[in-house]
């Protein structure tokens, strides 16, 4: 953060803190954040130091992530409803102030690196116990249902998620100059055994292992609200068991970190069967993903080694997609 940048944002925090001697006094780049970026930064505050994160878009967003006003919005409705979050403090939609809007939460400690995450077996009291603590925010989280006037930016609710799905992804595919026959083959399986209309609630859309923070004496934060929609809550569910999102510890397939059987006794009443639909889902989404950002850095509208490297995850991701359907020798 650049001097001018950061005098402005000092300037801005003292009107809105109500102190008037508020100083930052550090501010360090928080490492990943492709579509965000969060900036630690150390605030002397009212006699004492405080540790605050500056969240705020990069220079390249995507359509589908929220602004940063309705992610401020939603953490202070998730707050409300008893979800494990960082405090919101301040909100900015102010573009002249920072370059672009930005609201500033609480730091929390803990730990959310995937790859270091699932070799744990000390965190949240052990893989059964965090599992089951992990089953417990994704209920608080769906028990925010519509209508809610403070969360009108989310629109409406879909009649019909898993059809709502089915159509963006394949509209989504369709943009696309390559064919990706596995994926469009994933998407008539969805298809052809997709689970009736449930009542929406609130999903985080990626609540998964890199996007929640964790200590040894549980969950500290969930993080990365920028997806959230109205939907069907065991998508949050089958996000989080996809294979994808494991890290390489297949075994435990709560994430990489317990055994879904704890997830499951932590939400509550769970229909396997409309978790297992949205895990295959899961994997084709996220497929989706990858081949789209590939095709920003081939078409050279926005040049990237990691959207480059992204979109090698793809084949993987249609090989599980083969399996998950039944493929022979897939």
């Amino acid at each position: 953060m650049d001097e001018q940048r950061r005098a402005a944002v000092e300037a801005w925090l003292r009107g809105a803190s109500g102190d008037p001697a508020l100083a930052i006094i550090g501010a360090v780049l928080l490492s990943g954040g492709a579509i965000q970026q969060n900036w630690a930064i150390d605030v002397e505050h009212r006699g004492s130091v405080e540790a605050w994160v500056l969240r705020t878009d990069n220079a390249a967003t995507l359509a589908v992530s929220l602004p940063r006003a309705a992610e401020y919005r939603l953490l202070q409705a998730a707050q409300a409803a008893g979800v494990t979050v960082p405090e919101p403090l301040f909100l900015c939609e102010d573009v002249t102030v920072a370059g672009a809007p930005f609201f500033v939460m609480r730091r929390v400690k803990g730990m959310a690196a995937g790859y270091r995450v699932v070799k744990s077996e000390l965190l949240g009291g052990g893989r059964v116990a965090l599992a089951e603590a992990l089953g417990q925010e994704l209920a608080r989280i769906h028990s925010i249902r519509p209508p809610r006037p403070d969360l009108a930016f989310l629109g409406g609710a879909p009649a019909d998620a898993a059809c709502a799905f089915i159509a963006a992804q394949r509209a989504a595919l369709d943009r696309q100059h390559a064919p990706r026959p596995a994926i469009e083959w994933g998407l008539r399986h969805l298809e052809r055994g997709a689970p009736a209309p449930v009542p929406a609630v609130l999903t985080h859309n990626d609540f998964r292992t890199g996007n929640l923070m964790l200590d040894e004496q549980g969950v500290t934060a969930v993080l990365d609200w920028e997806f959230a929609a109205w939907g069907d809550g065991h998508a949050d569910l089958g996000w989080l068991c996809a294979k994808c999102w494991r890290f390489g510890n297949l075994a435990q397939e709560a994430g990489g970190i317990g055994p879904r059987a704890a997830l499951y006794a932590g939400y509550g009443a769970v229909d396997d069967a409309r978790v297992r639909w949205w895990e295959l889902a899961a994997h084709i989404r996220w497929a989706v993903i990858a081949v789209d950002q590939a095709a920003r850095h081939i078409s050279g509208t926005e040049p990237s080694l990691e959207l480059a490297l992204t979109g090698h995850i793809a084949p993987e991701l249609e090989l599980e997609i083969l399996r998950m359907t039944g493929v022979p020798d897939a």
